[in-house]
């Protein structure tokens, strides 16, 4: 067994990505650009809607424009980086760019996973109990709630990065995935990394199974408090406002889930590559379209930007 040591042997990575064939990646640059720019687009545009429109300045829609903070900064992390290593004939990162995008690829996906946390309350608190819905969700616990997340996402993914990027690397040095993520980098490592693999273990379990018990355990107080309404129009749109934020988190707790909570023995790379995409690219992509469809105020708030009159309001 090699010792750790301070300085690592190897001073930059090479990206395998997806394919070394020309065709196939020139292909691929037009799809995850049209992603990209999309992501952009469309989350930039709910984050401007929910500025300029004083009738979105809620706890709700505070925190969907969190949200979208978030996708955007977590698309921008790998996208840029990728479609360049898709046209380019170098591949590489340097010791520390990898270090940094595995640092703020995990800080803003852990943010996230535990931002969808929050969002759940707020449904709870706004189905359960609507008549105090402003006075519980006040701004002061807003700010506090979504700092929290943020803090928790940051210091999580520097612990992870910390072990991960410490470990000795003396090659090889090329990293069978399109970013520099933890499983495929510490894969080089020349050191038996079992250990660490196990904490990392523990801390995804944490990150993950905390955050989906909370979840699910807010929307059975939900459920229950649905159920006790009489009429059926009312419980499918109560209900209705909790189905855009139950797409987003199957969307993206399941493949996260699959990534960092199975066995190292049926570790694939490939199949950790396809995987990923979904909670680093179309997750992102998938948000804003989720809620401004599903939302009447968003498409309102569009409508009155683009000067088409006030519009109707709505659930």
């Amino acid at each position: 067994m090699i010792p750790v040591q301070n300085q690592s042997w190897v001073s930059e990575f090479i990206l395998i990505g997806f394919s070394s064939d020309p065709t196939t990646n020139s292909i691929l640059f037009i799809v995850f650009l049209l992603i990209y720019l999309s992501s952009v687009l469309g989350n930039g545009l709910i984050i401007m809607l929910v500025c300029l429109d004083t009738q979105l300045h809620t706890p709700m829609y505070f925190f969907l424009c969190v949200l979208s903070l978030l996708d955007m900064g977590y698309v921008t992390t790998t996208m840029p980086q990728m479609l360049v290593h898709l046209l380019a004939h170098s591949q590489t990162i340097s010791f520390t760019g990898c270090w940094l995008q595995m640092f703020m690829f995990g800080a803003l996906g852990i943010t996230e996973c535990t931002f969808f946390v929050v969002m759940a309350y707020d449904r709870y608190v706004a189905i359960c109990y609507p008549l105090h819905y402003t006075v519980i969700l006040n701004w002061g616990l807003c700010i506090q709630l979504t700092s929290g997340t943020w803090i928790c996402g940051f210091f999580s993914s520097l612990v992870h990065t910390f072990f991960t990027m410490s470990l000795p690397y003396c090659g090889p040095n090329r990293v069978n995935h399109y970013v520099c993520e933890g499983p495929s980098v510490r894969s080089l490592a020349c050191m038996d990394t079992h250990l660490i693999d196990m904490l990392d273990l523990v801390l995804s379990v944490f990150l993950v199974v905390v955050p989906i018990s909370l979840i699910v355990a807010s929307y059975i107080r939900i459920a229950m408090a649905i159920l006790k309404i009489k009429s059926t129009q009312g419980r499918c749109k109560t209900f209705s406002t909790c189905a855009s934020h139950l797409t987003v988190v199957t969307f993206f707790y399941i493949p996260a889930t699959y990534t960092y909570m199975r066995p190292n023995s049926s570790y694939s790379p490939e199949q950790d590559k396809q995987v990923s995409l979904f909670y680093s690219a179309f997750t992102p992509l998938l948000n804003p379209v989720v809620y401004s469809l599903r939302n009447k105020d968003i498409k309102r708030a569009f409508l009155k930007v683009m000067g088409y009159g006030r519009g109707t309001s709505g659930p």
